[in-house]
């Protein structure tokens, strides 16, 4: 434990008696995503090493120390792990958490797939992030989990992704759901995807959930400039217009203090469930489609 001067993050490892590449799945770098936590453990324990080619390395929850306070950031240092990448092996906790998943994880394997949620105060529609730069490398991966919506990782940086990609690994974002609970059909979704990937590898048998058009989005994050009492009025993955409401924010008396409009046509990533909300905090995040491509 962190208070005796020692951490780690639980691993699970399925060896194949066939050879293959070898896939880490994890999850937990927030911890208030429960879904892709369960559907790790899900993946794992339901894999066969008889008919599996490879090996899979499943990390539930990669960051105990936000976990343990249900938040994004860690509760020892205050950190974001997935902003932080590749870490410092003499830095803080979450610093030397990230250094250490390169050095001991990543190193070892041959492609990475990181599971999110929309967080406990947001849901989000099911997306893909494959990073730009890195299409040759990791867009057939992407493609494999079979949702509809790629979002092109921009310049952010500091993610397990972006540090698995420049180690020249294959490595993909999968988003779905949230909210703050533990949903079957989240954790179903996210061990579908995870599957697919598995088939597409070819770790295990079948053929992945490959679609003919998948549309290439971008984000737009809008945040609130009041505080108060939020109110979504629509859902992740939905169509919106330009100049559409999508959310509005209130006063205790249910008087309005902000309306959320779309600023373009487009559909819904990302939407606030957290009513509660202050001045700078995300409300929606708005998505473009840049193009549509086939896979």
């Amino acid at each position: 434990r962190a208070g005796l001067g020692e951490y780690a993050f639980p691993v699970l490892i399925v060896n194949g008696m066939q050879p293959g590449p070898r896939l880490c799945i994890i999850a937990g770098v927030h911890g208030d995503e429960y879904e892709g936590m369960e559907a790790v453990r899900r993946v794992l324990h339901h894999t066969d090493p008889a008919t599996l080619r490879g090996a899979v390395v499943g990390i539930p929850c990669v960051n105990l120390a936000a976990f343990e306070t249900a938040t994004r950031s860690s509760g020892i240092d205050g950190l974001n792990l997935n902003r932080i990448f590749p870490g410092d092996a003499t830095g803080s906790l979450s610093l030397r958490l990230a250094a250490t998943f390169l050095r001991t994880v990543i190193r070892e394997v041959d492609a990475l797939l990181d599971l999110h949620t929309g967080g406990g105060f947001g849901e989000i529609a099911p997306i893909t992030i494959v990073q730009s730069g890195y299409e040759t490398l990791a867009l057939g991966l992407g493609q494999a989990i079979g949702h509809e919506l790629l979002w092109m990782g921009g310049k952010w940086g500091g993610t397990a992704r972006i540090s698995a990609l420049e180690a020249g690994k294959a490595a993909v974002t999968v988003e779905v759901g949230g909210g703050g609970g533990c949903r079957d059909e989240t954790i179903a979704a996210h061990v579908d995807g995870v599957r697919s990937a598995m088939r597409y590898l070819g770790m295990i048998a079948g053929t992945p959930t490959m679609r003919q058009e998948y549309r290439i989005v971008s984000g737009t994050f809008d945040r609130a400039t009041s505080g108060g009492f939020f109110l979504g009025r629509a859902r992740p993955g939905g169509e919106c217009g330009a100049g559409q409401t999508v959310g509005v924010i209130v006063d205790p008396f249910g008087d309005e203090r902000q309306i959320i409009d779309a600023p373009h046509d487009g559909l819904v990533l990302w939407i606030r469930r957290r009513a509660s909300i202050q001045p700078g905090e995300e409300t929606v995040i708005f998505g473009r489609v840049e193009r549509v491509i086939t896979s």
